[in-house]
């Protein structure tokens, strides 16, 4: 297909999130094989391509619909509701298709050219040795944790590139394609089992330097796409963007556990005394509390979004203390999320324990989405109160 025809009209948000719903059951019903084959299953991620969500983010000049990350972060919360390591995936891969247009066009022309569904996925962590070469760097090496690589023909990886002493570090996200590294199967884990996060390894790939993600301009907001594409949707900032849509992720999970327990206890009774469970105090203050704490992070990043956009709609930039408080609230709603599901997990009792209940998935898949590198809300407090005291962040990934 031409990459520059673009696929269809662009939907509405309010019809991608109701293509979201609609999937939402049948999604559901795959999620005990999605564990259980440890990656998407294909039906899954045929389904996001035939409701365009890969698209949502992607350039109109490669067929997507160039819109917020906000939409795509609120069609993933959807499909968490249903099955967590699906819409984990449908996130991650999906942002990338965003980050790919910072890169530029020659960049999205590589990927795109000849076929404009291609996906990426990733794996940040400065795991491999990287070396200077003519126009570009060698790359090697060896990067755990590539969410949805089973499904993706090209893929980011991190690196430090070597410096001169003295000069500042020099981090990057290098864009490899398939034929330059392999996929090792070493996801076995609790917790989004069903992610398919594997191992990729790299042996002297070259990377042009136009295909490399410099961290650096990142913290800027330099990025050569930014005015290559000139959409309103690359004007938000790649670190935040990103630790937003892994929050985005663990409070779909919430939502998708309040839910669930409220629909469980509306005909559960006490295997003790056979009363009512919803005339159980207990009960009854675990699910106030747990949709306090989902109400209010929901809350929270919406206020976040609507300041932000603001911000760029009179033409201003984005302080570097908003973007870390921001950053520390995306975290924030990770911890709390998984908080919330805890409440609700010790409440089910022994029952939540059952392979057949959802509300164990919930919980060990929260566990695992908070444990994220990006949602570290121990050490983002550290920097987040350090800035709002005054002084200079420590954290370049905002």
């Amino acid at each position: 297909m031409s990459a520059a025809v673009e696929l269809e009209t662009v939907p509405s948000e309010a019809e991608l999130i109701a293509r979201a719903k609609k999937l939402a059951p049948a999604i559901a019903a795959r999620a005990d094989a999605c564990e259980e084959l440890r990656r998407v299953p294909d039906e899954t991620v045929r389904d996001f391509e035939q409701a365009g969500f890969y698209r949502i983010v992607q350039p109109k000049r490669y067929g997507g619909y160039e819109m917020s990350p906000r939409v795509l972060f609120r069609v993933a919360m959807e499909i968490a509701r249903a099955c967590p390591s699906s819409a984990w995936c449908l996130c991650v891969v999906g942002i990338h298709n965003w980050e790919l247009a910072l890169l530029g066009s020659r960049a999205a022309q590589d990927v795109w050219g000849t076929d404009a569904s291609t996906r990426i996925s990733s794996s940040y962590a400065p795991f491999g040795k990287v070396e200077r070469a003519d126009g570009g760097f060698v790359l090697s090496g060896r990067w755990q944790w590539s969410s949805g690589c089973d499904h993706c023909s090209w893929v980011f990886l991190g690196g430090r590139v070597p410096t001169i002493p003295g000069e500042p570090p020099d981090q990057r996200a290098f864009l490899v394609p398939r034929a330059d590294y392999r996929i090792e199967d070493d996801w076995h884990v609790i917790g989004l089992k069903g992610t398919g996060s594997k191992e990729i390894v790299v042996e002297r790939a070259f990377v042009p330097e136009y295909r490399t993600h410099k961290f650096s301009e990142a913290f800027l907001m330099q990025e050569p796409g930014r005015k290559e594409f000139g959409s309103s949707a690359y004007r938000y900032p790649f670190g935040l963007t990103f630790s937003y849509c892994l929050a985005s992720v663990l409070l779909g999970m919430a939502d998708g556990a309040v839910d669930l327990f409220c629909g469980q206890m509306q005909t559960h009774r006490d295997s003790y005394s056979n009363a009512a469970s919803i005339a159980d105090p207990f009960v009854r203050q675990r699910v106030a509390e747990a949709s306090a704490i989902v109400r209010g992070l929901h809350a929270r990043l919406d206020a976040n979004y609507a300041e932000i956009d603001a911000l760029l709609d009179r033409g201003e930039s984005i302080p570097v203390s908003l973007r870390v408080s921001n950053k520390w609230d995306a975290q924030v709603i990770g911890r709390d999320s998984m908080r919330a599901i805890d409440l609700l997990f010790k409440a089910s009792g022994g029952r939540g324990i059952r392979l057949s209940n959802p509300m164990q998935r919930f919980f060990r898949d929260a566990i695992a989405g908070s444990n994220h590198a990006f949602l570290n809300a121990d050490k983002g407090s550290l920097n987040a109160g350090l800035v709002a005291m005054g002084g200079e962040t420590v954290d370049v990934s905002i």
